[in-house]
């Protein structure tokens, strides 16, 4: 029987900052050794307090995968895999008010890099799975949990690998939850959350432009570098048009109607009004009206004097759900004769019902915990490594809840990602490890 008296969600915070003080920083393919460490920790974890023996794989030299299933109490239900990565991104000690690896917990925070990237969310639910032998209690469905290296650099060691290489670990999974969902935005003094239930797609490019090498001082109207950054001009000025996916809708509309803002989704300029009307809230449909091109990086030549044979640049493209063909058809368009373009990654785009069980039950998890909460479909401007266990047929939801502060001078969430000083509150991960407890539980 569940002990509702016992406070077992209080070690929460002190798992995060464990899990913190591990140096998981990912710069690239070989150098992300930590990783191993942090999966030691979370498959000890795992067979002494869940008691179930997890899976521990490598996909290189310490790049380190955990996979493990909780036995629910109907097998006839389909599995729910719960995904988080252990790997963080770099961090400028010099630049932070406390050490980034320390793990302090002080003010009511838990400080240091991965607070809310996403070691908050690992340990949510590592409390809660550890909870569940001592309390008495278990779920209704198996629970696949994977705890993965590598997403922070696209997740060729991590996720990717893993639905490559052991897609039978995921076998009978009917959905899935992740990071980036399921956090509190104030607006008004109304708290919406939006559970992410879409992503639009990645795809980086290079482009490159070729042409006849020779002195500068001569006529050459075969210049790589003229072909290339007239292209590239084109990319820039291009703006792309209003794209409504039924996701990014939804939200527009709920919002709007949780905030009493009018909502006009009939042109680019009337959508352009809500996502601006719906202040911080709309901050979050922003990218996501849209398709995007960021040009991010441009090299060529060597030598002032000297015309290059070859101009090479970089392109950040975001794509909505339904329209990669259409983006690519544009691109081409734009960058014209004489420009090529290849490949370095590339990510579909992920898009999950948000009128299924999973959602409705997401929703009564956080109505559970906060009956006044509004909640939301959200489209993430980004990625996450849904889209690699969306490749398995599994749909995908952005799901770590969190209860934040309402004023952003107080506490910026959207700046703790990547940022300096990362930190999450303590009650706020007191509040996910209950509402994911009750999800977990009862879906």
């Amino acid at each position: 029987m569940d002990d509702l008296t016992d406070d077992w969600s209080g070690g929460v915070a002190e798992l995060c900052a464990a899990l913190i003080r591990i140096d998981t920083t990912n710069r690239g393919p070989g150098d992300a050794v930590g990783e191993r460490v942090a999966a030691e920790v979370v498959a000890a974890m795992l067979g002494d307090e869940v008691g179930v023996e997890p899976a521990v794989l490598e996909s290189a030299p310490r790049r380190t995968n955990v996979v493990a299933r909780i036995p629910g109490q109907d097998p006839s239900l389909g599995a729910l895999l719960v995904h988080g990565h252990l790997d963080v991104v770099p961090a400028a000690a010099a630049d932070w008010s406390v050490p980034p690896f320390a793990g302090e917990i002080r003010d009511g925070y838990v400080w240091g890099r991965g607070a809310v990237d996403m070691k908050d969310m690992c340990a949510c639910v590592l409390s809660v799975v550890g909870s569940w032998r001592r309390r008495g209690v278990a779920p209704r469905r198996d629970i696949v949990l994977a705890f993965v290296a590598d997403e922070e650099t696209g997740g060729d060691l991590g996720a990717k690998w893993l639905v490559e290489k052991h897609p039978e670990l995921f076998d009978g999974c009917a959905a899935a939850i992740g990071e980036s969902g399921g956090f509190s935005v104030t607006v008004d003094g109304v708290r919406l959350y939006p559970i992410g239930s879409a992503e639009r797609g990645t795809m980086h490019m290079r482009l490159r432009a070729t042409g006849r090498a020779g002195h500068a001082s001569r006529p050459n109207p075969d210049n790589a570098v003229v072909t290339l950054v007239s292209a590239l001009a084109r990319v820039a000025a291009h703006r792309w048009p209003v794209q409504l996916t039924p996701t990014v809708r939804e939200f527009l509309t709920r919002a709007g109607a949780a905030l009493d803002v009018p909502v006009d989704l009939d042109t680019d300029d009337g959508v352009d009004a809500t996502v601006a009307r719906l202040g911080r809230i709309g901050v979050l449909a922003a990218a996501t009206v849209r398709n995007s091109t960021t040009l991010t990086g441009l090299t060529a030549g060597s030598a002032v004097n000297v015309i290059p044979s070859v101009a090479e640049a970089l392109l950040d493209t975001r794509v909505l759900p339904g329209a990669p063909d259409e983006v690519l058809a544009t691109v081409d368009e734009l960058l014209g004769p004489g420009v090529t373009r290849t490949f370095i990654t590339r990510g579909d785009p992920v898009q999950s019902p948000f009128d299924s069980e999973w959602f409705d039950a997401m929703t009564a998890a956080l109505l559970a915990e906060d009956p006044d909460a509004v909640v939301l479909p959200y489209c993430l401007g980004g990625g996450t490594d849904a889209k690699a266990f969306t490749a398995l047929g599994i749909p995908t939801y952005g799901f770590g809840p969190l209860r934040l502060p309402a004023d952003p001078a107080v506490y910026d969430h959207r700046a703790m990602a990547h940022g300096v000083d990362e930190r999450v509150p303590v009650d706020a991960l007191r509040f996910g490890a209950r509402v994911l407890d009750h999800f977990l539980r009862t879906v």
